[in-house]
């Protein structure tokens, strides 16, 4: 007797089919279970068994051969519970009915519950690909897979429950997609009115926004940086569905998903500390799974007091921040996950926080903070677009009563200069200012006669790199379509080099 079950697998975000096949053989009773599994697949024969016997039905006194195809990829995790105990009622017979046109995925718990299990959304979006018309699934995943169009999701408790509907004794519907439960669950961003002062900073801010620039802010403590970082979500464009979705798959993958949310809508924000690993930024382990930068995919990874990150943590970051992605390479198999996220960072101009402050004395000894950027290599620097100083907020703007202009009227602006960019970059692939290539800067970015002038002049003066010199091109261009300016003008340029303070100035005592 033999049976063949749909399934599904992970490799990083891409999802692949899975052939559940077992077949009942002579000899002593015992199973063999090939097909490359790990660990946590291997166990699945005791959980199947004591699950078969405790919803009531008879587990086989024969020899079992489970197979997992295709043989020569590795299965990882407990999703192929569910698929092994439904291959071994069919191959009995205790489960008459076509099932061709199904996929399920799930752990089990030993009393046959069926338990939540990552990275169903892409596992669901595979089937659909692959012409499976029902697919079921834990009730924990419900809603992330109800977002998948085109494909009946069924979200199921118990083993009982799922048999008892393929024999047509209950009747479940599939679950369907409400974006108006996601709003239920919205935790509201804080807001640039409660910001005082920082007129730069926060233009700045809406600069990085409105081209999806990386930026780096330099100041005393307490001046706002954190603050000001932690509300760039709130003026970033709205995310489409696509992007969504993406992000969504990756939170999946990860397991940090709440089960009450069905399409992360708002654009992450991952503020790792700086004791982080490389690999918590980069992602990895036994099974490598996403790490901070790919959470904040499509979002802001904030990197706060940036020279007490190890050199190692950074350095992980240059290539990933260049190419918005990351793979990590193990014995076994390579993972490739997208991690296309504007990189925030935050940092005191000197160990003790106060050189160049007007009111408070540094109290470093002599080099120290010239040694205290030292610790951010030049490369890593050259990625951030803008180099922002944060000088202290005096008591004359902490104390006014006049209110500081909100995110919404600040989106509105970043969002039309978005619009530009879209219509510009229509037909490449790219989104944002940020993203062009070497190529779409020297087309979309040509500055007028007297800004190329400008150009030359500051670069010659201050010795920009190559790469500085593609990034000004770019953050000038994005301060022109915020002002609706089609060309780039003198001033967009001066502008541009002005955030550039870290090329402009040298830090040292």
């Amino acid at each position: 007797m033999f049976a063949r079950i749909n399934s599904m697998g992970l490799s990083g975000i891409e999802s692949y089919m899975v052939g559940v096949e077992v077949d009942y053989g002579q000899g002593l009773p015992r199973i063999d279970l090939v097909g490359l599994p790990d660990t946590a697949v291997n166990e699945s024969r005791n959980r199947v068994r004591s699950a078969i016997k405790n919803s009531g039905f008879s587990f086989p006194q024969s020899r079992l051969t489970i197979n997992l195809s295709p043989a020569d990829t590795r299965k990882e995790g407990p999703v192929y519970d569910l698929p092994i105990l439904m291959a071994i009622l069919v191959a009995g017979q205790q489960l008459r009915c076509n099932i061709d046109d199904c996929a399920f995925v799930g752990e089990l718990s030993l009393d046959g519950l069926v338990r939540h299990v990552n990275g169903v959304l892409p596992m669901v979006i595979r089937a659909r690909k692959s012409g499976i018309k029902r697919v079921f699934v834990p009730a924990d995943n419900a809603r992330e897979s109800s977002v998948v169009e085109g494909i009946d999701v069924y979200a199921v408790e118990t083993v009982k429950q799922v048999v008892d509907f393929l024999r047509g004794e209950i009747h479940l519907e599939p679950v369907k997609f409400d974006p108006a439960l996601d709003e239920i669950y919205k935790t509201p961003m804080p807001d640039f009115r409660d910001v005082m002062g920082q007129q730069e900073a926060r233009y700045a801010l809406e600069i990085a926004a409105a081209g999806g620039h990386n930026i780096l802010m330099i100041g005393p403590p307490g001046s706002g940086k954190s603050m000001l970082a932690k509300r760039l979500p709130s003026i970033l464009p709205d995310m489409t569905f696509e992007e969504s979705l993406r992000t969504t798959e990756l939170y999946s993958i990860a397991g940090v998903l709440p089960k009450e949310v069905s399409l992360i809508r708002e654009r992450p924000f991952r503020a790792p500390h700086h004791s982080v690993s490389p690999a918590g930024l980069s992602g990895g382990g036994a099974i490598p799974r996403p790490g901070e930068i790919s959470l904040s995919h499509n979002g802001v990874l904030f990197l706060d007091e940036l020279p007490e990150f190890s050199k190692q943590a950074m350095e992980v970051l240059r290539q990933p921040i260049e190419d918005s992605k990351i793979t990590i390479s193990r014995a076994s198999a390579s993972y490739t996950y997208p991690c296309s996220a504007m990189v925030v960072a935050a940092m005191n101009p000197c160990p003790c926080g106060y050189y160049g402050h007007p009111q408070r004395k540094c109290t470093c000894p002599s080099g120290a903070a010239k040694r205290y950027l030292s610790r951010i290599s030049g490369p890593m620097l050259d990625r951030m677009d803008i180099h922002i100083e944060v000088p202290p907020v005096d008591f004359e703007k902490l104390s006014s009563k006049v209110p500081s202009e909100c995110s919404a009227d600040i989106r509105k602006r970043v969002n039309a200069a978005r619009k530009i960019q879209q219509e510009r970059l229509k037909g490449t692939g790219v989104s944002c200012n940020a993203k062009m290539t070497p190529a779409q800067t020297r087309e979309f970015c040509q500055p007028s006669h007297d800004g190329m002038i400008m150009l030359e002049r500051v670069f010659n003066s201050l010795d920009f790199s190559a790469r500085a010199y593609d990034k000004i091109l770019r953050v000038s261009r994005t301060i022109a379509d915020l002002q609706g300016c089609p060309t780039i003008e003198a001033e967009h340029v001066l502008q541009a080099v002005q955030y550039r303070s870290l090329d402009r100035k040298l830090w040292q005592k």
